[in-house]
């Protein structure tokens, strides 16, 4: 089963389904925010990925170039100077919807390929995110196939390394759990045998400790609180993050009877 992961020795010890269902819904004290969505990360936080990427836009001038000379990040010079002249806004810049009215007049094999260059510059994405975005953007299915594909030829798609940088980084910025990351990398279309192979990096343990850093990182702020109301707070810190109930409750106790010894 994808994102579960081995169950821990006391996993099965768990507390009230209702109450830790409900607490994991709950936003964090102070957040003012409901639970974190399944945002993008941005190409600064994967591995070498914005590097890896503008290299790859680079060795793939062959591939780009059929339409005229290639402009900076791997946009046909003449469809860039087409953006620049066409549609300028009174103070001299280029509207959103001027933008779109000459993207709609080119060919779409180039205005599949603009959109998902630009794309792929400004974050790391998934080959079903960029396909969701050529939908929206009315690219005839099989130009969005044929371009998609071609990508993933010259490495700039590559579902795999996404996932393993997904998994990498979620799990040590955020403390993830297996079950958060499976769940996060099914939204974005990820296969779900690439999803096991980036779910190899975290085991057990390593789920165990995360989940001690996160509920050491918020002892101090509920210090004086009533006793139940802490254990629910720190429960939803990791309950939040999709960690099994067992697992949740046995962290907290563990840390709660630590500082009192």
């Amino acid at each position: 089963m994808v994102g579960g992961g081995p169950a821990g020795p006391e996993d099965d010890d768990y507390g009230p389904p209702e109450w830790f269902a409900a607490v994991a819904e709950e936003p964090e004290p102070g957040s003012g925010q409901p639970v974190e969505g399944l945002g993008l990360v941005s190409a600064s936080e994967l591995p070498a990925g914005r590097r890896r990427r503008r290299s790859a836009l680079a060795d793939a001038d062959g591939w780009r170039s059929g339409s005229g000379a290639v402009g900076h990040g791997g946009v046909a010079a003449p469809a860039a100077r087409a953006r620049r002249g066409e549609g300028r806004s009174a103070d001299g810049g280029v509207g959103r919807g001027a933008r779109k009215r000459v993207e709609e007049q080119g060919d779409p094999e180039n205005r599949a390929r603009d959109i998902c260059l630009r794309l792929l510059t400004g974050a790391a994405r998934s080959r079903k995110q960029l396909a969701d975005a050529l939908r929206k953007r009315e690219i005839p299915e099989d130009v969005a196939e044929q371009v998609l594909t071609r990508l993933e030829e010259v490495g700039l798609i590559d579902d795999a390394a996404f996932a393993a940088a997904w998994v990498e980084s979620r799990h040590a910025v955020r403390g993830l759990s297996r079950r958060a990351l499976a769940q996060e990398l099914r939204t974005k279309g990820v296969a779900a045998d690439l999803v096991e192979q980036a779910l190899v990096q975290v085991d057990h343990d390593d789920e165990e400790e995360a989940a001690r850093a996160l509920v050491e990182r918020k002892l101090r702020s509920t210090r004086g609180l009533d006793p139940q109301v802490r254990t629910r707070r720190l429960v939803g810190v990791l309950a939040r993050r999709g960690y099994s109930e067992g697992l949740a409750f046995r962290v907290v106790r563990a840390a709660l009877e630590d500082e009192g010894e």
